[in-house]
C-alpha cells in the first residue's frame, strides 16, 4: 500500500487577514472615540447630581434637629450632633452616618439657617455643580 500524500498544512486553511483585522480594530477605536467623552460627561453630571442630594439630606437633618431641639437661626450643629443627637447611640439620628461626596468633596454643615455645602462647589463647571440647587 502507499501512503497518503500529505497536503501543505496552509492549504484549505481558513482565517482573517492583516488588513480585515486593522479595520475592525479602527472601527472599534472610532465608536470609543465617539463614546467616552459623553460616558465621561454623564459620570460628572450623576456625582453632581448625588451630591446635591447629600446636601439636602444634610439640610433636612439641620432642620429636623433644630426643631427637635428648639434652636434658632444661627445655632452651631456639627455631624456629630445630627448622627448621636442627645447622646443617641450611633445610626439611630437624623442621619446614619456622614454622607461622602462623590467626587472627594468635604461637606460642612454650617450653622442652623445656611444651608450646607460642598468643598467642590461650583467649581465643577460645566456638569452639575455640588450646591444646592
Amino acid at each position: 500500500m502507499t501512503s497518503p500524500i500529505r497536503k501543505s498544512s496552509m492549504a484549505g486553511a481558513t482565517g482573517f487577514t492583516l488588513i480585515e483585522i486593522m479595520i475592525v480594530v479602527s472601527i472599534i477605536g472610532i465608536i470609543i472615540a465617539i463614546a467616552a467623552p459623553t460616558w465621561f460627561r454623564q459620570r460628572e453630571q450623576s456625582r453632581g447630581r448625588a451630591c446635591q442630594e447629600n446636601l439636602s439630606k444634610i439640610n433636612e437633618a439641620k432642620e429636623q434637629y433644630a426643631m427637635e431641639f428648639r434652636l434658632s437661626n444661627g445655632s452651631a450643629v456639627s455631624f456629630n450632633d445630627l448622627i448621636t443627637p442627645g447622646g443617641a447611640a450611633a445610626g439611630e439620628g437624623f442621619l446614619k452616618r456622614q454622607p461622602e461626596c462623590p467626587a472627594a468633596g468635604n461637606y460642612e454643615t454650617n450653622n442652623i439657617g445656611i444651608d450646607p455645602t460642598c468643598s467642590i462647589g461650583s467649581s465643577n463647571d460645566p456638569f452639575a455643580s455640588h450646591i444646592l440647587p
